[in-house]
């Protein structure tokens, strides 16, 4: 046998037992169906918080004071002023209304010799560098 096949069976022979351990291993903490159930309530409650950021919640209990038709009115005119942050964008950065100063060539050539450099963050990850004024 060849160094290659004996590498795959042995690979193969691994993960087997690996699976097979991983079955058998105890289960600690709280079963599925309890984590559904709480999970249940907790909605039924309204004590979720929706994917993103977390951030914004009205405390438990508060009821809006305005019309749903007000408050899609308010939009409507905010968004058309564009006022509107939008989700997950710096809304500081956004209501003082900064403006660009570089051309779309111009960003796309620095984007392009950091990404040459390896200087890029993937999204999400890391912090961003402060605006320069």
């Amino acid at each position: 046998m060849n160094f290659k096949t004996v590498a795959s069976v042995f690979a193969a022979v691994t993960a087997l037992i690996a699976q097979s351990a991983m079955a058998q291993a105890p289960v600690e903490g709280k079963a599925r169906a309890d984590v559904k159930a709480e999970t249940a309530a907790a909605k039924k409650k309204g004590e979720l918080v929706p994917p993103g950021e977390g951030t914004g919640q009205p405390a438990a209990g508060t009821k809006s004071t305005k019309p749903r038709a007000d408050v899609k009115a308010e939009t409507a005119a905010a968004k058309k002023k564009g006022e509107l942050v939008a989700p997950g964008e710096n809304a500081a950065q956004q209501a003082a209304g900064a403006k660009s100063t570089k051309t779309r060539a111009e960003v796309k050539a620095e984007t392009a010799a950091a990404k040459k450099k390896g200087e890029l963050v993937a999204p999400g990850e890391g912090t961003t560098p402060p605006l320069k004024k």
